[in-house]
């Protein structure tokens, strides 16, 4: 990325919050439904995992520069505070749900920790969190053609990262709360915002489960508390770093970890017994992706790819001719099923054109045509049954399968009135 990295940095992380607001101003964010249930189990509980192991870096300390487990006093420490912060989190709402358990947990540890003088691990030890506003910056790149070939392929991974965590964060708030949430303008609120990180020196980024689901666990239902905690972390960095950056780590590490325990989808174990083979495949090959690669939109990605494979080769199986010959000679074929890429190869057997009478119906009153390898289908067996001099009838097409099938006009005898709104292909 020529000398100053960075800056490019900045710029790749504007770039993306432009495709995003692209996304949603498109109104593309509704197709995060082709997203199966089976993925989003696998994600959930591949994301639910990796919260879980990240906790367990809290029991590592370097020592002469080599990282190694706690061991002896400080491992028993760090436990005994984990396992009390755990405990209030489960307890607690027991005596009242007024107040956050999470919060009530850190409070008190904090004061444990503080009033006892006990060493152990802090925010402080991890991280600087003092700071203030930025300043209004425009990368120093070159906006040029080769300045945007080097930046765009990480502008869409982040971008589609960003989109897809975020969408399906929504999707898990929305069964949560039995609410609906708009993806269209979740993608444009999340471009504008990594539009203007670029400009203020922010690395980007989109809404996270882990903390959306802390936020929810606490009672949260409205947009208010989303607004209330950015304001409250606004307040801490400005003003109360003194204070956050002694709060002990053990007690954050508790509540990750009951967080993890809380995304985990739990219920997938129950009903595994009940779900198809090729779904349990499936989210446990979106769970493996998100823990080993850490890339989640790679992850549904794949997903949604083997679950599409898997459903167009069940639905090819599915085409299905019923044959009968009527008192007037006439050889019917009544065709149940989708006929589309997946099953022409079924469809196309189940023709005896050298045998077949000299007229032929076929119905598809019971079928859709769903792509144009199933309207090429039509066109060869229409011309097939033409050059045997057989006279091929379709029925119940749409008009736009008339349209289609112009090289076969002179054998083709199209019944629309009983199925006049059917579309082959149709953007609704």
């Amino acid at each position: 990325m020529k000398s100053n990295g960075l800056e490019y940095v900045f710029a790749a992380v504007a770039l993306a919050g432009i495709i995003q607001i692209l996304v949603g101003l498109f109104k593309l964010g509704k197709f995060i439904r082709l997203v199966p249930q089976p993925v989003m189990y696998g994600f959930v509980n591949g994301l639910a995992v990796i919260i879980f192991m990240a906790q367990l870096e809290q029991f590592k300390t370097i020592i002469d520069g080599q990282e190694v487990w706690l061991s002896g006093s400080p491992l028993y420490m760090m436990a005994g505070l984990v396992a009390l912060t755990i405990g209030i989190v489960v307890l607690f709402p027991r005596l009242t749900k007024a107040v956050p358990p999470s919060l009530v947990a850190i409070v008190i540890v904090f004061l444990i920790v503080l009033g006892f003088g006990i060493h152990t691990k802090t925010v402080r030890d991890i991280a600087a969190v003092s700071g203030g506003f930025p300043a209004f910056h425009i990368p120093s790149v070159p906006f040029t053609f080769d300045m945007l070939k080097i930046i765009l392929p990480y502008s869409l991974i982040m971008a589609g990262v960003g989109l897809t965590e975020g969408l399906l964060t929504l999707n898990l708030v929305d069964e949560i709360t039995g609410t609906r949430g708009n993806g269209n303008r979740e993608a444009i609120a999340q471009g504008g915002a990594n539009l203007l990180n670029g400009f203020l020196f922010g690395m980007g980024g989109c809404p996270m489960i882990a903390q959306t689901l802390v936020n929810l666990s606490a009672g949260a239902r409205a947009r208010l508390s989303g607004i209330i905690a950015a304001l409250t972390i606004l307040m801490i960095i400005l003003f109360g770093a003194p204070i956050i950056e002694r709060v002990p780590m053990a007690a954050l590490t508790g509540v990750m970890i009951m967080v993890a325990v809380g995304t985990f989808e739990w219920v997938s174990f129950r009903i595994i017994n009940k779900m198809p083979k090729q779904d349990i495949f499936v989210g446990i090959v979106v769970a493996i992706i998100t823990i080993l690669l850490h890339n989640l939109a790679l992850a549904v990605l794949i997903g949604v790819i083997i679950s599409a494979l898997v459903f167009a080769w069940e639905s090819a199986k599915r085409i299905r001719a019923k044959k009968y010959v009527d008192e007037t000679g006439v050889k019917h074929y009544e065709i149940y099923g989708p006929l589309f890429f997946g099953s022409v190869t079924a469809f196309n057997e189940k023709f005896d054109v050298l045998n077949d009478p000299d007229e032929v119906i076929v119905d598809f009153k019971e079928s859709r045509v769903a792509d144009m390898s199933a309207i090429e289908a039509l066109n060869k067996l229409t011309e097939r049954y033409h050059k045997n001099g057989k006279k091929l009838h379709l029925r119940h097409l749409s008009e736009d399968c008339r349209i289609l099938l112009k090289n076969a006009d002179g054998v083709i005898d199209v019944n629309i009135i009983e199925d006049p709104t059917y579309r082959v292909a149709t953007n609704q």
